[in-house]
């Protein structure tokens, strides 16, 4: 497709097109009034003006007679303008005026009419166009009065010439301006093409070009720039999910073969191969729990919790984990103390933010036991779970004196699969910060940690209202 083509195509060209042609049609009906309007007011003017002196040359006829008459007739013929006169007997023979000939049949009926006419003065083939008046005077005689109606036609001529040039200037401007508008449309249109096409063949960078100006072009872009974001983060974080669940599970798949080759290799009784059997489900149990993990991220990230929000108290719900692991702190000898005075009531997906809780908890009785002693030398391994309203939002806290998580790792540690060094040893699969933070997005809210001076204050910040819907794009 040539150039040309692709632009005359282009949806702005089209619509220069339509504008073009209902201002031209416009133009044309506005001209078109103001040319008969011109025409009518001129039309009466003239009428006026010929009543008013057919009335007076009548009135002289009664009181004078034709000869007086005639003698007035014959005065303002010889007047330079366009004023007609014609007066004549009953069979048409003429006394007085500046009339040489009329169309046939003008003088026989009265009333107005136009009608080509040539002055005594001008030669045979002179001929105009001129508004008369036909009136009969007693006696027989008539008396014609007009104008010559050539300055009406010039004016009409002004208006039709200066019309065609204005439509003809309008057409070219339109069209030049439509040419230009399109081009430049069509070139912010042809570099986003250049930007889909690249992104198409699987080069995410690439960001569509806005020019600054805030229209609805430079609108659309950004809107289209902050999707291509988001999916450039979904696709690099799969690439990385995938990369981590390669690498994060084939030590424990080589430990559960490496498990079962040597069963078959030196097991000789029913109790080492049941041995070797318990040892296989357990290190099976613990991959499933983290796919379970990982498909509970997913499912989070995708928003579907949305669907299953009610409203409850995240008081209870700090009492309830509270009591769940309180046992499990004991055996640790740590003391977990839950701070939940007060209803706070918010509206979410009540399992996932006790999951999310419940990840905190368990990490903080993990690495509480590594909490360095008070100033007096005793132990300092308690774990405070809070839950209270904080204006508009509810917070969710785990507080713990623990080792702590450094500053530079606690944007990291939310992240899949990730585990700082001082927490190799410890069971787990690095997706429980990584689940916690999710929720948290799912409801609008965020996750945070908090130096708690020793150890790790992590705080859910979740809104009472829920999470808001997605604002509408801006018109």
């Amino acid at each position: 497709m040539t150039a040309l083509g692709k632009l005359v195509r282009t949806t702005a060209f089209k619509l220069t097109l339509v504008y073009l042609t209902v201002f031209a049609l416009f133009a044309v009906l506005l001209l078109g009034y103001f040319a008969w309007n011109t025409r009518r007011l001129i039309t009466e003017q003239i009428t006026e003006t010929v009543d008013a002196e057919i009335t007076g040359l009548s009135e002289q006829y009664r009181t004078g007679g034709i000869r007086r008459l005639v003698l007035i007739v014959d005065n303002r013929s010889r007047r330079p303008g366009s004023s007609l006169y014609l007066v004549t007997t009953a069979s048409g023979e003429g006394l007085a005026g500046n009339v040489g000939s009329l169309a046939p049949g003008v003088l026989d009926k009265a009333g107005w009419t136009e009608t080509a006419y040539r002055r005594l003065d001008e030669s045979e083939d002179a001929e105009h166009e001129a508004l008369a008046r036909v009136f009969q005077l007693p006696g027989g005689f008539r008396l014609l009065v007009g104008r010559d109606l050539e300055e009406r036609q010039r004016l009409q001529d002004i208006i039709v010439s200066a019309g065609r040039w204005s439509i003809a200037i309008v057409v070219v401007l339109g069209l030049s301006g439509g040419f230009f508008v399109t081009r430049r449309v069509l070139t912010r249109i042809d570099a986003m093409t250049g930007t889909t096409q690249r992104i198409m063949t699987g080069d995410l960078t690439g960001r569509l070009p806005i020019a600054g100006t805030g229209d609805e072009i430079d609108r659309l872009a950004g809107n289209l720039n902050t999707m291509l974001e988001r999916i450039e983060a979904l696709m690099h974080g799969l690439k990385e999910v995938s990369d981590n669940i390669a690498h994060d599970l084939k030590t424990p798949l080589t430990r559960l073969r490496n498990r079962c080759e040597e069963a078959l290799r030196t097991a000789r009784t029913e109790a080492e191969y049941r041995s070797a059997l318990e040892s296989t489900i357990e290190e099976s149990d613990r991959l499933i729990q983290t796919f379970n993990a990982l498909l509970m991220i997913a499912r989070t990230e995708s928003g579907q919790g949305r669907e299953e929000m009610t409203e409850f108290d995240a008081a209870e719900i700090a009492r309830d984990v509270g009591e769940l692991y309180e046992p499990l702190a004991d055996e640790n000898g740590l003391s977990l103390k839950i701070e939940a005075p007060a209803p706070a009531r918010l509206t979410g997906n009540r399992d996932l933010v006790s999951q999310a809780l419940a990840n905190l908890v368990d990490n903080a009785i993990k690495y509480a036991k590594y909490a360095p002693p008070d100033a007096h030398g005793a132990a300092n391994g308690e774990i405070v779970v809070a839950a209270r309203g904080e204006g508009d939002g509810i917070e969710l806290a785990v507080s713990d004196h623990g080792p702590g998580i450094p500053l530079g790792d606690r944007g990291r540690v939310v992240e899949r699969f990730v585990r700082l060094e001082k927490s190799r040893s410890e069971p787990g699969s690095g997706l429980g910060l990584s689940l916690a933070a999710a929720v948290a997005h799912l409801h609008g809210g965020e996750l945070t940690f908090e130096d708690n001076a020793p150890g790790l204050r992590a705080v859910i910040t979740l809104p009472r209202s829920g999470p808001q819907p997605a604002p509408p794009l801006a018109p």
